[in-house]
């Protein structure tokens, strides 16, 4: 069961868990490896920040964020974390000495006995310490610690920031052999304006405010129902943009699910973004616009049976 708690006032039973330790953004394949090593040592827990720090640091740039806390946490526990412990960071937490984030932290309020983190991280105020600081600290301490190499994809390093470019572009499949699974889009189910019914073609919204945004386009999708009476996996389509041909401008997902039948407002879905199929674009009719929405839903259909 996996569980969130704070960074004080926990379950006693929860102390002597060895940890994985970092942001785990779209937790991609080096993340894995980070959580990988912590196995083993005990029941494996996960250490991690919400709000993201750079968003605490700087509340306006543009969203960058691969997943959400909703997201983050299903697929840590597809990973079999038993512990998720995610530490509100606010201005408390990022002023804490390195020595003080592992003394006041780690050692009494969560009782680690392992701790794991990336040869790159960085932790306690101003981003002063490293990960050779980190195993200093934590031995003095009787914690044992150890860095993971940074993991390489076609001669390049995985990050997230190289993820987000591959989706940027439109390359979901290349973000995808980094991420070592889908890149998913999750959350609940919103109202929008029903056009989709009035076409045919009745669709899913999700927001994707806070989230970094793929090129706006057509995709061939993965669907689970991850919440109600309907819960299960469909192929589909989906459209991830402005709507130019309404003239709206707030970017949304909106999934269409294939062979289905039935009310998901209120539920939560998990949309995997499978082939970019074609760009947004703005038609001259809705004739136009249902003709080439039978041609995507052919395509996505094409691909997505061939998995």
């Amino acid at each position: 069961m996996l569980q969130h708690f704070q960074w004080h006032g926990l379950d006693p039973s929860t102390r002597g868990t060895s940890v994985a330790m970092g942001n785990f953004d779209g937790i991609h394949r080096g993340h894995q490896a980070v959580i990988d090593l912590a196995r083993g040592h005990g029941p494996l827990g996960i250490v991690t920040f919400e709000p993201h720090p750079r968003q605490f640091f700087n509340p306006d740039a543009p969203p960058f964020r691969l997943m959400n806390a909703e997201a983050r946490a299903n697929r840590l526990a597809r990973l079999g974390v038993d512990h998720l412990f995610q530490l509100p960071f606010d201005a408390t937490l990022a002023a804490l000495t390195p020595e003080a984030f592992v003394h006041q932290v780690l050692a009494n309020g969560l009782g680690v006995s392992h701790v794991v983190v990336g040869a790159d991280f960085c932790f306690g105020k101003g981003r002063s310490g490293t990960a050779t600081d980190l195993a200093r600290l934590c031995g003095e301490r009787d914690i044992r610690t150890t860095i993971s190499p940074l993991i390489t994809h076609e001669t390049a390093e995985i990050s997230s920031t190289s993820i987000r470019h591959a989706l940027t572009e439109g390359r979901p499949r290349d973000a995808a052999a980094m991420l070592g699974h889908w890149h998913r889009i999750e959350g609940e189910v919103i109202h929008g304006d029903k056009r989709g019914r009035d076409l045919g073609y009745p669709t899913a919204n999700m927001s994707m405010d806070g989230l970094h945004l793929p090129r706006f386009g057509v995709y061939a999708v993965l669907i689970d129902i991850l919440t109600g009476p309907q819960k299960g996996s469909h192929h589909g389509a989906a459209s991830l943009g402005v709507r130019p041909m309404f003239g709206e401008n707030r970017p949304n997902l909106e999934s269409f699910l294939f062979d289905f039948n039935g009310d998901l407002y209120g539920q939560h879905l998990s949309v995997a973004l499978v082939d970019f199929l074609r760009p947004e674009m703005k038609f001259h009719g809705l004739p136009a616009l249902i003709t080439q929405m039978n041609q995507d839903c052919d395509h996505a259909r094409s691909i997505l049976s061939a998995l």
